[in-house]
This record gives C-alpha cells, structure tokens and sequence, in this order.
C-alpha cells in the first residue's frame, strides 16, 4: 500500500506537466459544446446529462489509455524501465498506482463539462442523487484504471503504443454507449456491451441526473467495481507473466 500510495503522489506531480492531460482537460469542454449545440439544434434540451456525461467518459477512458502506453514508453526512452523492472519493488504495484493517480485527474472532466453546460447553454444540471453520482464517478475511475492496466502489458510487448491507443478509444465508446444508449445498438452487439464497464458507468451516470428514482443503484455500482476488480486482476497477471518472458529474452528495452 505505502509503494501504490507514492507510486500514485509522483504520478500526480507529473500529469499536470503531461501534454495528454492538457489535451484531455481542453478537449471535454469542446465536445460538451458540440454535443448541446447538437441538442440544442434539434430542440432536446433533455439530453443535456448526455452531453455532460459523454466528455467525462470519454475523457477518462482516454487519458487512462495514453497514460498507460506512455508510461513504458518514457520509461523505456528514459532507460530507466529495466531499473524499475529490477527494483526490489514490485512493478505491477507501481503501475498500479500511478494509473489510479491519473483517472484521478481526469474526473476534473466532469466539473469542466458541468460548468460549460451552465455557463455557455445556461443549462445548469441538478444532482437529485448526488451520492449516486460521486459513488458512479469514482467507481467508473477505478474501473478504467483496471480495465487500462490490461494493456500495459501489451505495451511492454510493443516498441510503440500509439497503435493500441488509437484503436481502442473510439470502439469502446460505442460499445460503452458512452453518447448513444446501448439500447439503440444492434441487438447483436448488445450482450458485447455488456462487458464493458463503460455502459453501465452511462447508463447510472444518466440516471443519477434524472429526477426519478434511481433503479438498482447498488447492484450497478456493484458491476462497475467488479468489472475493474477483474481488469486489474488480469492486468497483474498478464504484466507478470509478460516482464518474466521479455526478461528471459533479453527484449525488455526493445525500441
């Protein structure tokens, strides 16, 4: 616990510093205007809470997925990955921490989007369930934590992350039905979605802005920490099984 706890202090230090998340703290209030202007165009003023929820998921899913390729990726340039890797220290812990540290800053997306949604649209969301909403956000923080970590290990594997993280944010949007319902998907696609941790981070999301009753708040808050509860156990497997194969082979510090 004290090696997460530091893994994640130094991590926070660095995110401010970090490009990816000025590019994330800039770019949630820009979708959150084209999606209300979108709203606003068609006349649907009650899809407002899409809009603000939208940016915030996409938001961290995105930094979580930069962050854990650039992660290696620095280290590797730096030539310090091999040091860490040897350290008495676990690996896996360190990531661990410093992943979770920078989900952290991206739920500063959420007070962005809210604020733009008041301030430029004068559409200023209510939070008729506020512990439903803050219990949604912090689970749907860990579990992109968990879920990213899983490709951490792909990235020790790869010279370059660049191609994993292009590919994985958009598709996961739309399975995670982050701006579209999963109801609206194809009926095919729709038990996919269900693994993703992304659609009921929404779907839950949505509704603790709604007026009504929120319908089975612990049980989906349940499925949101268990989702990123197995990502992260997969993660530490697969990172320890892969850092084992690529120290035997000598290809750890592959460029």
């Amino acid at each position: 616990m004290r090696l997460f706890l530091t893994a994640a202090r130094f991590q926070l230090r660095l995110a401010w510093r970090s490009p990816d998340t000025v590019q994330v703290c800039v770019t949630a209030p820009l979708l959150t205007v084209v999606f209300l202007a979108i709203s606003d165009h068609a006349g649907r003023a009650d899809l407002s809470p899409y809009a603000v929820v939208a940016p915030t998921l996409m938001s961290l899913w995105l930094l979580a997925l930069y962050t854990a390729g650039e992660l290696i990726n620095t280290e590797r340039s730096f030539g310090t990955l091999e040091g860490l890797v040897a350290a008495p220290a676990r690996f896996e812990v360190l990531m661990m921490g410093r992943m979770c540290a920078v989900t952290a800053v991206g739920v500063v997306s959420f007070a962005e989007s809210w604020l733009v949604a008041g301030l430029v649209f004068d559409r200023w969301l209510a939070f008729p369930h506020p512990a439903v909403t803050i219990a949604c956000v912090l689970a749907t923080g860990f579990a992109t934590a968990g879920t990213a970590s899983i490709l951490t290990s792909l990235f020790v594997l790869m010279p370059s992350a660049r191609i994993i993280q292009n590919t994985l944010s958009y598709p996961f949007y739309l399975l995670g039905g982050v701006l579209v319902p999963v109801a609206s998907l194809p009926a095919w696609l729709r038990p996919e979605s269900q693994a993703v941790f992304l659609s009921w981070s929404a779907d839950l999301l949505r509704d603790s802005l709604a007026p009504a009753p929120v319908s089975d708040a612990v049980f989906r808050l349940a499925v949101i920490l268990g989702l990123g509860a197995v990502g992260f156990g997969l993660g530490l497997v697969l990172l320890r099984r892969v850092l084992d194969r690529v120290c035997r082979l000598g290809t750890l510090s592959q460029t």
